[in-house]
């Protein structure tokens, strides 16, 4: 069973505690004497047991074939951009800074490289399989729990960075459309404004033009406008009275029409004596001009007349 760490005060605690032990045990060998001075013990001499050093290094030692000990001692594989395939005298001329992390780690894969290569063919030899097969399984360094949890974790990143991101597309689109729909609020307006003044300016007869009533007329510019109020047309009639002969017709002239000329003076074949002298027919109109007085009528007469 393990211990739970101590705390920084536990430890100190649990120092003291052994030193105290450990000053108990020597005053008790009698090995602390009275004073400043503090007995040294000499250097420990050093034990060559051969001997045992043999023993161990046959125990270690194993006669087995190289396809269980899988032992290489290589040098590291030759760069390309050397010309002669020598891996050993470029490091051994320079040699690797310790020192240097990304050119000791070149030094590691280079060698690496070197072994793979020499061993790859010995092994085809031997007809070992060097491929992992297709229903090779090989358990995790972390737990199917562990995974799980990454793998929530990481979706639940992913589903907030699209839902920001959809947020932040359709505050763009709020935007946008705010815009279009106040530019087309603006454009109507600037076409009812544009119509408007195109309608008095026809009233008025400083105008002609009726292409506002098909709808399809662009806004003028400020600079460029039709005319001013003292740019009155005045050749023949206005605008409106020509707007109406053209729909309703033109009847001809009218002023003027019963003047006399020289034509219609000398022209006397229409005049009649009995007509112009009250001998002829009554008017058609005066039908009943001598016609006899009614009942009524006449008991009025009598009644004024007494």
């Amino acid at each position: 069973m393990d211990t739970p760490p101590l705390s920084g005060s536990d430890s100190e605690s649990e120092e003291s505690l052994a030193f105290d032990r450990e000053l108990q045990d020597a005053f008790s060998r009698g090995l602390l004497k009275p004073g400043l001075n503090v007995v040294l013990e000499g250097p420990k001499k050093a034990v060559n047991d051969v001997n045992g050093l043999k023993q161990c290094l046959a125990e270690f030692k194993r006669d087995l074939e190289w396809v269980e000990r899988l032992d290489v001692t290589l040098g590291p594989v030759a760069e390309v951009s050397e010309t002669q395939p020598t891996p050993r005298n470029k490091d051994e001329k320079k040699g690797v800074n310790p020192e240097d992390d990304f050119q000791r780690e070149m030094s590691f894969y280079r060698q690496a490289q070197a072994a793979v290569l020499a061993v790859l063919p010995r092994f085809h030899q031997l007809q070992v399989p060097t491929k992992r097969p297709t229903d090779y399984f090989a358990e995790m360094a972390k737990s199917d729990q562990q995974m799980q949890k990454i793998r929530q974790k990481l979706q639940t990143k992913q589903a907030a960075m699209e839902k920001s991101e959809k947020a932040k597309q359709l505050r763009a689109l709020r935007k946008y459309g705010k815009k279009v729909q106040t530019e087309v609020l603006q454009k109507r307006q600037r076409e009812k404004a544009h119509m408007m003044n195109a309608i008095k300016k026809y009233q008025k007869g400083f105008s002609d033009k009726l292409d506002f009533l098909e709808g399809d007329q662009k806004p003028v510019a400020h600079g460029a406008k039709a005319g001013t109020k003292g740019q009155q047309m005045n050749k023949g009639p206005n605008a409106k009275r020509r707007y109406k002969n053209q729909k309703f017709g033109f009847g001809g002239k009218k002023k003027g029409s019963k003047w006399n000329t020289r034509e219609s003076y000398d022209d006397v074949s229409s005049f009649r004596a009995k007509v112009a002298h009250g001998k002829g027919p009554k008017r058609p109109g005066k039908k009943g001009a001598n016609k006899r007085p009614g009942k009524r009528a006449r008991e009025k007469m009598k009644s004024r007349t007494h």
